[in-house]
């Protein structure tokens, strides 16, 4: 039986560093919930266009990236918006 490759088999580069798993910064800090009124706190998990950051880029935890989204859309009102440059002054 032959095989279909019939290159030598070449192994995996090692990777140049690890990349360190991200830890929950509710856990650490031994927060129970996101509150809607620290907006210094939650606008650090939102993107530039106010958008909720995934828990994969943030590190939160499920349990508390849950909070954080009722958090965020609870305290909608008190972030300002984001700066537009798509409205042109005349």
């Amino acid at each position: 039986m032959t095989s279909r490759n019939n290159r030598p088999q070449q192994r995996r580069p090692r990777p140049r560093y690890f990349a360190r798993r991200k830890v929950c910064q509710f856990c650490v800090d031994k927060v129970e919930k996101a509150h809607y009124s620290e907006v210094d706190i939650l606008r650090g998990f939102l993107s530039d266009r106010y958008k909720i950051e995934a828990r994969r880029k943030t590190g939160v935890c499920a349990r508390h990236q849950r909070a954080l989204s009722r958090a965020v859309k609870m305290g909608h009102g008190r972030v300002p918006p984001p700066p537009s440059g798509m409205i042109k002054v005349v």
